[in-house]
């Protein structure tokens, strides 16, 4: 099937770098900060609730997950929660902020193989002093036509997207890890959307797997992506 793809859109966490793990990490030192008083089973689903409810008023980020976490150790302490104990998610928030960022295999080979083949453009989601401090300690930025950073990824805010990039949505197509925020809305929109599964994924980014869709791809990693282009090209 031909088409003529003129825009690349890439996702940034778990896509271009680690993330998640950071995380996951700072989730398990939660876990061992109120091991008295819930175990973390318990911990880890009160805590994914109180992030739901919270992603329309902190956004995405570790701001959002620092606050959801303090939110969640009052709750299972009923307001006793120690200020040491705030003081260690607060630090420990700080040096998720600070942590070095780590490119998953094949991102810069990947985009320096498309650039001045197509237009290239992050497409990310989440707090823009943290994703953009990110990206320039990526290395990636010149690589880069555009940068995006949106409050959220639905199809609304993809045909926006694409609209600022002066492309047409069935000319546009966007990699990313996340079924729930790289793939479906872009389909939606009338783009062409790759799924590159990454080891860890956030509980609220789960979806299934589109069927018997024409504009969706799967690889395995980034080094697959020029290779996919051409024969769909």
């Amino acid at each position: 099937m031909g088409t003529n793809i003129r825009l690349i859109g890439f996702d940034a966490d778990d896509t271009l770098w680690h993330c998640e793990r950071e995380f996951r990490l700072t989730q398990a030192r939660f876990a061992a900060l109120l091991a008295d008083h819930a175990n973390p089973e318990h911990l880890q689903t009160r805590l994914l609730a109180a992030e739901r409810r919270n992603l329309g008023r902190y956004g995405f980020g570790v701001k959002g997950f620092v606050l959801s976490m303090i939110e969640t150790a009052l709750e299972v302490t009923g307001d006793r929660v120690p200020g040491s104990v705030v003081r260690a998610l607060i630090e420990a928030g700080h040096e998720m902020l600070a942590h070095p960022v780590e490119l998953l295999p094949h991102a810069r080979a990947t985009i320096e193989a498309l650039r001045g083949t197509y237009r290239l453009a992050l497409i990310t989601k989440g707090d823009l002093v943290d994703q953009e401090r990110k990206l320039a300690a990526s290395g990636l930025g010149e690589l880069f036509d555009a940068v995006e950073v949106v409050a959220h990824k639905d199809a609304p805010t993809y045909r926006a997207v694409f609209e600022r990039l002066q492309v047409a949505p069935a000319q546009a197509l966007m990699v990313g890890n996340s079924l729930a925020s790289d793939v479906l809305p872009v389909l939606e929109a009338g783009g062409w959307a790759v799924h590159v599964p990454s080891a860890l994924t956030w509980a609220l980014e789960h979806a299934d797997a589109p069927l018997q869709e024409a504009r969706f791809r799967r690889i395995e990693d980034l080094g697959a992506l020029p290779g996919l282009l051409s024969r769909i090209g």
